[in-house]
């Protein structure tokens, strides 16, 4: 009994494989296939649902950081907005203001300049700064001089009518010349004239008019056929008639300027009163005078009230 009982299970196992090779050989290669498709299917769908998982550190960020985020959102757009106003600023100020040419670049308004400076070389007054005498002068002293023919230079390229600037006496191997190349932007590039000649013999001496406040004889015009000097002198130890007396040893023709025509002297507490100006401030008087033709207003632009003067006008 128990061998027809083993008989029949192996039976029946045979009958089960038969039917499967039965099931296989029905199904052929198209069910093979579209078995491994849903197979595909299942691993492609498990493999996107682990890729759509965030990470444990970037689930969720802490609140420090997004506090921070926006705070930098806001500083940027905050910066944005600043700079986009001040352009709309600066582009208001020279539509207002700058009456001349305010559709122009700036490379445009430069050659502009240029051509002025250039021109005046051949048409314009011309303007010596004597710097012979500055080996005589501390290191602290050439600096503050290199700031003033900066500041003279910079005021000649605004001036509608400027002059033709010329540097005499000045040495490319000078401690002057470094310290204007370290102090002035694009001072290899100025237009005006650098000569290691001294004034005296650079020009016929019946054109020189040498202005020093020592002077007895008040200017009162600028010629287009003289050649103005200003003595390139900072000195602090405030020696007296030094320009005066170098231009008596040329027999150069002197004149200061008509302060004391035009102004006089107010009261202050330290009962200060100096006619000596810097070389930019004296420029600024000229400059403006030759466009204005007016003395007060030409003194008002370059005598401070800290020289102790002021219009007569102003006191009346």
């Amino acid at each position: 009994m128990d061998w027809k009982l083993e008989g029949s299970a192996q039976k029946t196992e045979s009958h089960v494989l038969q039917e499967q090779e039965v099931t296989l050989e029905d199904t052929g290669e198209d069910g093979i296939s579209e078995s491994f498709q849903l197979l595909q299917i299942d691993v492609e769908c498990e493999h996107r649902e682990e890729m759509t998982l965030p990470t444990s550190n970037a689930v969720w960020r802490s609140k420090n950081v997004q506090r921070k985020q926006r705070h930098w959102e806001k500083i940027v757009a905050a910066k944005k907005s600043k700079r986009r106003q001040e352009k709309e600023r600066r582009k208001a100020n020279r539509v207002e203001n700058s009456g001349i040419y305010p559709q122009h670049s700036k490379r445009f308004l430069r050659s502009l300049t240029n051509e002025r400076l250039l021109e005046a070389k051949h048409s314009g007054p011309r303007l010596c700064i004597d710097l012979s005498m500055t080996h005589h002068m501390s290191k602290k002293e050439l600096s503050r001089l290199a700031g003033q023919i900066r500041r003279l230079y910079g005021s000649n390229k605004k001036a509608d009518r400027p002059f033709w600037i010329c540097l005499t006496g000045f040495t490319t191997d000078s401690p002057l010349y470094e310290e204007c190349l370290r102090m002035n932007d694009g001072f290899s590039s100025y237009l005006l004239d650098i000569t290691e000649e001294d004034c005296f013999s650079l020009f016929p001496l019946e054109t020189l008019v040498y202005l020093t406040p020592d002077s007895e004889h008040a200017l009162e015009d600028v010629d287009l056929n003289k050649v103005y000097i200003l003595g390139g002198l900072v000195d602090e130890s405030i020696q007296k008639k030094v320009t005066f007396q170098k231009a008596q040893e040329h027999s150069v023709k002197t004149a200061r300027l008509p302060i004391q025509e035009y102004m006089v002297r107010r009261q202050n507490g330290k009962n200060y009163h100096s006619e000596i100006l810097a070389i930019n401030q004296v420029f600024d008087i000229l400059s403006t005078y030759f466009e204005t033709q007016n003395w007060p207003e030409a003194l008002k632009k370059g005598v401070s009230s800290r020289k102790g003067y002021t219009l007569q006008n102003s006191v009346e």
